[in-house]
């Protein structure tokens, strides 16, 4: 359950910019799902194929899997690329910098 502890503290390590900083990556959702899909599909697709070819393969922790893939290891597929969101965007918000996606 270390590892459970380890992705929720990554989470609230940055989830409190959200609040703070007004990054609105969670308002945006669909440009947060677009951008995860980027990342989470390949690493998926990897990490089956490596675990189908015995390359490697994990510990389940909490027993529970999504075909060859523990959900432990696709919460962190998720988890880690929306910390790096939010910090991307506090740093974006705070130095005012553009992404070229800002209304007029």
């Amino acid at each position: 359950m270390i590892y459970l502890a380890v992705l929720a503290g990554i989470f609230l390590a940055s989830a409190w910019l959200e609040i703070v900083v007004r990054t609105r990556v969670f308002r945006r959702w669909r440009r947060l799902l677009l951008t995860l899909a980027f990342t989470i599909v390949p690493l998926v697709i990897w990490d089956w194929y490596a675990i189908s070819r015995e390359h490697w393969h994990f510990h389940n922790m909490t027993g529970v899997q999504w075909g060859l893939l523990p959900v432990e290891e696709l919460m962190f597929f998720i988890v880690v690329p929306i910390a790096g969101i939010l910090s991307l965007e506090a740093v974006r918000a705070v130095r005012r910098w553009p992404a070229g996606d800002e209304q007029s």
